[in-house]
């Protein structure tokens, strides 16, 4: 291991360890162990199914970004294999995602172009989940809330901007020339390169019949995804304001995963779910309950997909991450 890696892996745990503390600060651990076990079990098990159906949407957006090259078992598989990946230090499953799509005959520029679009629409869902959720909160300044929801117009606007550029180009790549013309101090950014990946992410947008698949699908997904935390809040027995609680709670947490810096997320994701716990008025042993129990089910779930994935590819840990690890040495 380089010692890149092993620094990476030592902040990580830091960052984890930190933000555990945090959370569990003047909060009873014991408490928090007690509200969980009082879980309904019958409502855990069906939240399981209903992550497990998350996974599923998950892997028909992705099956249709990559233009139905895959079966669709392959692909679902895939994006398990991906998501059990992505728990690991160095974030594999994306890369093994990319591999496996390789391994099926996928060229590589649909592969990667597929994760950039799929990044682009979750963070564009994100915006507007916790933009929809701020401009709606109580006793926040009116100032605030029309800010929230301005920006969350304007996230919409970007991004159909962007794919009105994804058609043209050559008009995207002359509007950059003219900034950097006036703003010289920018070309030592590579911003042309920045760009580049932006428009050719965002290329199979540009078909309508494509967008509208992906757009359905994101919608359904997400859908689902706040469906599972709902009935975490019953198997609890949480009562707040679910139409504030249920979207910022998946929103923050969902950036907090992005984190590249932690032990597949530990901490951190706790510690969005107990923000939000504060922002809704959530007690916050019911918000450090609600940040393990999710996170818990959503890990469970993502261990035990991933790996009947990798069965059903018929490929083992090592070859699935393999090229991860060559190019972390090839960087070293």
């Amino acid at each position: 291991m380089s010692k890149r890696q092993i620094i990476f892996i030592v902040a990580s745990v830091l960052v984890s360890a930190v933000s555990l503390v945090l959370v569990l600060q003047n909060v009873p651990i014991v408490e928090v162990w007690t509200t969980i076990q009082e879980a309904d079990a019958g409502i855990l098990l069906f939240t399981f199914g209903v992550i497990t159906l998350s996974l599923f949407t998950r892997g028909i957006r992705w099956w249709g970004l990559l233009g139905y090259r895959l079966p669709l078992g392959q692909a679902s598989h895939i994006v398990n294999v991906m998501f059990l990946g992505n728990q690991l230090p160095f974030r594999m499953g994306e890369v093994a995602r990319s591999v496996l799509a390789i391994r099926g005959g996928v060229p590589i520029i649909t592969s990667v172009t597929s994760i950039v679009v799929e990044r682009l629409v979750d963070m564009l869902v994100v915006v507007l989940l916790i933009a929809g959720v701020v401009s709606q909160l109580p006793d926040v300044p009116e100032q605030i809330t029309q800010s929230a929801a301005l920006f969350g117009v304007l996230a919409v606007i970007g991004f159909t901007v962007l794919l009105i550029l994804a058609r043209i180009p050559d008009f995207a790549h002359t509007i950059l020339d003219r900034i950097l013309s006036l703003i010289p101090i920018l070309k030592q950014l590579p911003l042309k390169t920045m760009l580049n990946h932006v428009l050719d992410g965002l290329q199979p947008l540009t078909n309508m019949r494509t967008l509208a698949f992906v757009l359905f699908w994101t919608a359904f997904a997400w859908t689902v995804s706040l469906a599972s935390f709902y009935f975490l809040h019953l198997a609890l027995g949480i009562e707040v304001t679910y139409a504030l609680s249920v979207p910022l709670g998946i929103a923050l947490a969902s950036l907090s995963v992005a984190l590249p810096v932690s032990v597949a997320a530990l901490g951190p994701f706790q510690a969005a779910i107990v923000l939000t716990g504060q922002i809704v008025g959530m007690d916050s042993v019911d918000a450090v309950s609600l940040g393990f129990l999710l996170h818990g089910m959503s890990v469970l779930a993502y261990a035990f997909w991933g790996v009947i994935g990798l069965l059903a590819l018929g490929v083992s840990p090592s070859t699935a991450f393999k090229a991860k690890n060559e190019a972390d040495e090839e960087e070293s």
